[in-house]
């Protein structure tokens, strides 16, 4: 009898070792599932900030500061290598190097003028001044008559030009954002999908925040006879693009940011680039 107690007792025991071993497994399984989808829209938002800052660190750094400007030299190996950087970051919204840099001269030489290709001063709004500045842009890229002065000493690479501009490589870009939100996208998150446009037009997008904001909201600190603002203090979201009042009254100087308590982002990032020997910044471009 008493045999029969302690084996009863025993296979008690065993039974409740058992459930609590599932119990805490499934638990376990619980717990990592809710982390994996937890985890879900955090790719999703490191996949946005990361497309984000990449495409504007090239858009400033290669196709303004270099194309546009000159503010520094690259060797044939390091202009190729940005060259296909900008056109990895930017995607389906590449903005070509030579059109991009003939368009802001032009801007710059007729600010807030009504030759001025992308002026916020002459429409309604913002989309209506995008559609302006793309339509001079595809013109810029299919070659139409320029003056001179617009024109030479930029970027060119005609196969990589001529692939960003197609269709199917657009798409295919295209495919791999949606892709990627599908893959990542959680349970209840499907708005995140609303993101995908700002993907597909990166490029236009930060252009058009610059001169639409840099040339209506703000401070001015020098006055160059035009709208033109400094949009923030400290321009961590544009990479240093919104002070525009500073780069329209020194126009070559790599440091976009003119006041002791004004920070341009991109600069530190040039100077060390130029530490490395990777670009040589011009003399004329540091003094100013």
């Amino acid at each position: 009898m008493n045999l029969k107690i302690v084996n009863s007792y025993y296979d008690w025991i065993y039974k409740n070792v058992l459930f609590l071993d599932s119990f805490w497994e499934s638990t376990d399984n619980t717990t990592s599932h809710k982390t994996k989808i937890e985890e879900m829209p955090m790719a999703i938002a490191v996949f946005f900030i990361g497309h984000w800052f990449s495409s504007l660190f090239c858009q400033s750094f290669f196709l303004h500061r270099y194309s546009a400007h000159k503010m520094f030299t690259l060797n044939k190996f390091w202009e190729k290598f940005f060259y296909f950087f900008t056109f990895l970051s930017q995607g389906s919204s590449f903005l070509n190097p030579r059109a991009y840099a003939v368009m802001h001269r032009m801007h710059h030489a007729f600010s807030d003028t009504e030759k001025d290709p992308h002026s916020p001063h002459f429409f309604k709004d913002v989309f209506r001044m995008m559609a302006h500045t793309y339509e001079i842009y595809i013109g810029h890229l299919r070659g139409v008559q320029v003056d001179k002065e617009f024109t030479g000493n930029t970027p060119e690479w005609n196969m990589l030009d001529s692939l960003s501009f197609s269709w199917p490589m657009r798409i295919i870009w295209g495919t791999a954002y949606f892709s990627f939100y599908y893959y990542f996208m959680p349970p209840g998150y499907e708005w995140l999908y609303l993101l995908l446009p700002l993907h597909f037009l990166m490029g236009p997008i930060h252009g058009a925040i610059v001169n639409w904001c840099g040339h209506k909201y703000g401070y001015q600190n020098f006055d160059n006879g035009d709208k033109s603002k400094n949009s923030m203090v400290w321009d961590f979201l544009m990479m240093g693009e919104l002070f525009q009042n500073n780069h329209h009254k020194y126009p070559n100087s790599s440091n976009f940011a003119s006041r002791w308590f004004e920070l341009d982002p991109t600069y530190p990032i040039m100077r060390i680039l130029n530490w490395l020997k990777i670009i040589k910044m011009r003399e004329r471009s540091v003094s100013q």
